[in-house]
């Protein structure tokens, strides 16, 4: 067998395991790393920005329920007082439409002159 040529330690350009990285290298990776956890966080059909947003809008259109099931609530009640109870309906007889019990109130109406 013929003797192996001697191994050669002149640099090859490569770098040896271990070794530092270059600035350059260093920026792609961190820039890539930048992209990677941006379109984690909002990426995606439903974005972080968009969750937030309709959280917000529930919270509203739950407010708005809740105002509304409050009138809805206020006029039953109106309405039911109205149906039954018999001093409402006199109020409302009277303020409405000027109406008096029977013979025993007399209605006076104060009108001006139209003729001047």
């Amino acid at each position: 067998m013929p003797p192996r040529p001697a191994a050669s330690h002149a640099p090859t350009g490569r770098k040896r395991a271990g070794g530092k990285r270059s600035p350059l290298a260093l920026a792609v990776i961190g820039a890539l790393a930048a992209g990677v956890a941006y379109f984690a966080v909002q990426g995606g059909e439903y974005g972080t920005t968009d969750l937030v947003r309709q959280s917000r809008r529930l919270a509203d259109l739950r407010h708005d329920v809740d105002s509304l099931q409050q009138l809805v609530d206020s006029l039953s009640r109106r309405k039911k007082a109205i149906e039954t109870d018999p001093i409402v309906q006199e109020r409302l007889a009277r303020e409405e439409f000027g109406m008096v019990r029977g013979d025993k109130e007399i209605l006076y109406r104060f009108a001006e002159d139209s003729v001047r």
